[in-house]
């Protein structure tokens, strides 16, 4: 059986290392049957690929995979709090993570995706997405990752916004599985917010198809500033990405 692949249309060298990271919750007794069942394939999957690895652990062996308490618990309830809760009763997990090297396709992501809807079947109540931030159960991941044919690249990362003097922080969340850095625009005035969330999602997606972003980089959209600029900064341990990002501002606002 050939599978579909994820390609990358606009794919340049030397963009990061792709980060996968999902926890399934459940109840998983298949785990070394998992790599092997002859029907991995009918869920698009070639089991998962190198570098990326599942660690079968009970709750009591790593408990901050919990999540209670703090601002993740508010924004994950405010989504779904029945699959919440569903996470903090499951008695195991299994940690998915691992690292591409600057992939040229995105055939590691089918692959783990289909994976995943595999062990929804097997075991898994729900799904945590670690890096874009959201909990799916059997429904959701099969409507918003697995289902659609070509993937629709907007439900794999996330657009969060928040309230600061002159305006809105728009910033995305999930871009670091595709090897990609985040992006940020501060002061976003209201009348510009849905003008500004096309943008990111338009430049997420570029990104995602494996297109780069260069340092200094302009941007020019009917009803933006036409003086915005790209701008790369953070670090990969920055806990409000979880990943390098790009700064989109205007020349005054960025210091030199």
């Amino acid at each position: 059986m050939t599978l579909p692949s994820w390609e990358r249309p606009r794919f340049v060298a030397g963009g990061g290392n792709a980060r996968i990271f999902f926890v399934a919750y459940g109840n998983f007794t298949q785990l070394p049957a998992c790599a092997a069942a002859p029907d991995l394939q009918d869920y698009r999957s070639n089991g998962l690929p190198l570098q990326v690895e599942a660690r079968r652990l009970r709750r009591d062996e790593l408990p901050g995979l919990s999540i209670a308490g703090g601002q993740m618990e508010k924004l994950l309830r405010l989504e779904s709090n029945e699959q919440f809760e569903a996470m903090l009763a499951a008695p195991e997990c299994l940690v998915v993570q691992g690292e591409q090297v600057d992939p040229r396709d995105l055939n590691y992501l089918r692959d783990t995706i289909g994976w995943l809807a595999w062990w929804f079947d097997h075991g898994a109540e729900v799904v945590l997405d670690v890096q874009r931030l959201r909990l799916y159960d059997a429904a959701s991941w099969w409507l918003d990752l697995f289902a659609p044919l070509p993937p629709r690249w907007l439900n794999h990362f996330l657009i969060l916004s928040a309230e600061e003097p002159g305006g809105q922080w728009l910033h995305t969340r999930g871009l670091r599985k595709f090897g990609r850095p985040d992006l940020s625009i501060h002061q976003v005035e209201r009348e510009q917010q849905d003008t500004v969330i096309e943008m990111l999602q338009r430049l997420a997606v570029l990104q995602v198809e494996g297109g780069i972003i260069e340092e200094g980089q302009g941007i020019q959209m009917t009803g933006l500033p036409n003086d915005l600029t790209c701008h790369h900064g953070g670090a990969i341990n920055d806990p409000l990405f979880n990943n390098l990002h790009v700064e989109i501002c205007r020349p005054s606002k960025f210091s030199y």
